[in-house]
């Protein structure tokens, strides 16, 4: 089952959160998600297996430049997580056509998403999911 997450949802999206992102707390989370699930231009869905969150995955509309499209807004793909167990199950699928078919009633018409160059598995999981590779960048910065 997929959901839409809620106030009442933040802890457990939040934990879910924190396995995908580790370099932070679960408190930092706890706050953030309360900030983004209040948004209107963000969701977060929820996936469960029986009554326990297995899964979760982070969208928004992007108003700015996406690498590689051309309309705008975009739904933008900011996160995707899945417990180790329930991977290979459909679970990631599901939870990106929520992410999707929230983004067209918004209006968008393109779907985008990213992963770090050297992360093969999450660039493994975007090409089985449909999406193709636009770009690869390398980022810089120069501390002042």
């Amino acid at each position: 089952m997929i959901k839409v997450a809620t106030l009442q949802d933040t802890k457990e999206a939040a934990y879910l959160a924190l396995l995908l992102w580790p370099d932070h707390t679960l408190e930092e989370f706890i706050q953030e998600m309360a900030q983004v699930i209040a948004q209107p231009d963000v969701k977060v869905f929820l996936s469960y297996h029986d009554s326990k969150a297995v899964g979760f995955a982070q969208c928004q509309l992007r108003y700015d430049y996406v690498e590689g499209t051309s309309s705008s807004p975009v739904g933008y793909l900011e996160g995707l997580y899945v417990k180790a167990d329930f991977r290979k199950q459909g679970y990631a699928k599901k939870l990106v056509n929520a992410c999707e078919n929230w983004a067209k009633k918004r209006g968008c018409r393109e779907f985008a998403s990213d992963c770090e160059l050297g992360n093969e598995e999450s660039f493994a999981m975007h090409l089985k999911l449909g999406f193709s590779e636009v770009n690869r960048i390398i980022c810089f910065k120069k501390d002042l």
